[in-house]
C-alpha cells in the first residue's frame, strides 16, 4: 500500500496531493505541468516534501514532522524514465545487471531468466543500446529496474518518446508486467487510452491538486471535461 499526503512549493507552483492506493498500477494522469513528475520524484525520494508523509507497505519514507527522509538508494524503488537512460558503453546484459550490482544483491538466475523471458529480450543481450530500437531500449530499462528487486516501480511517461507503432509494441509487455511481475507500479501519463489499458486506480492531477481519485472510470469524466 502506498500512502501519500504531501505539499511542495516549486517556485510559483504548489503541489498538494493526498491519496492511498492499493492498486497494482496507480496511474497519475494530467496535462503537462499538472505536477505528475514532481509527485513521482517525491515518492522516489529525489524531491523532499515541504510538509507531509509518504509511506510504503507501512514503512515511513518521508515524515516532515518527525524529520524522517529515507534517501532514494535505500527505498528499494525502481524508476524508469521517458528516455531509457541505458549506459551506451555497456551491452544489454551488463545494463540489466547494473541495478542488481548497485544494490549489492546476490545473483538470481531464476529471476533473471524470468525477467528476460517476460520482456522478450533474450536475443538482445550482446547488443549495445545504440543498436536497439526505442521500444527495445525501454524493454531493457524495464528489465534493469525489475532486476534491482524493487518493492515499487515508478514509470514516468515511459512511452512518451515513442511513436504510435512502438507504443503498441510495448503496451502488451507492460500489461504482462502488471499481471505477472507482482510489483506495484505508479505510472505517469497524459494519455487516457494508455492508462485505460494499464491502470487499476487513477489519481487525476490538475494545477498541482488532485481533482479525482478512483477506478479507471474517472478517465471518462476527464474526457468529457476536455
Amino acid at each position: 500500500m502506498l500512502r501519500v499526503d504531501i505539499a511542495k512549493k516549486l517556485g510559483d507552483f504548489t503541489l498538494e496531493a493526498s491519496f492511498t492506493s492499493e492498486g497494482r498500477v496507480t496511474g497519475l494522469f494530467g496535462a503537462s505541468g499538472a505536477g505528475k513528475s514532481s509527485l513521482i520524484n517525491i515518492i522516489a525520494g529525489l524531491l523532499r516534501p515541504d510538509r507531509g508523509i509518504v509511506t510504503l507497505d507501512g514503512e515511513t519514507l518521508d515524515d516532515t514532522a518527525a524529520s524522517v527522509h529515507i534517501p532514494p538508494y535505500r527505498r528499494r524503488i525502481g524508476y524508469v524514465f521517458q528516455d531509457a537512460r541505458l549506459f551506451p558503453h555497456l551491452d544489454v546484459q551488463q545494463n540489466l545487471d547494473y541495478g542488481r550490482r548497485m544494490n549489492r544483491l546476490a545473483e538470481d538466475p531464476a529471476q533473471y531468466k524470468r525477467v528476460v523471458g517476460l520482456l522478450d529480450i533474450g536475443a538482445l543481450l550482446r547488443r549495445r543500446p545504440g543498436q536497439l530500437s526505442g521500444g527495445e531500449r525501454q524493454r531493457v530499462a524495464f528489465g534493469r529496474a525489475l532486476l534491482s528487486k524493487p518493492r515499487l516501480l515508478l514509470l514516468d511517461e515511459p512511452l512518451g518518446a515513442l511513436d504510435e507503432g512502438r507504443k503498441l509494441e510495448i503496451l502488451p509487455y507492460l500489461v504482462r508486467l502488471r499481471d505477472e511481475a507482482g510489483i506495484p507500479m505508479v505510472y505517469v501519463s497524459h494519455d487516457a487510452a494508455e492508462l485505460r489499458q494499464l491502470a487499476t486506480q487513477i489519481v487525476m492531477l490538475k494545477g498541482g491538486h488532485i481533482t479525482a481519485f478512483g477506478g479507471v472510470k474517472v478517465l471518462s469524466v476527464s474526457s468529457e471535461q476536455h
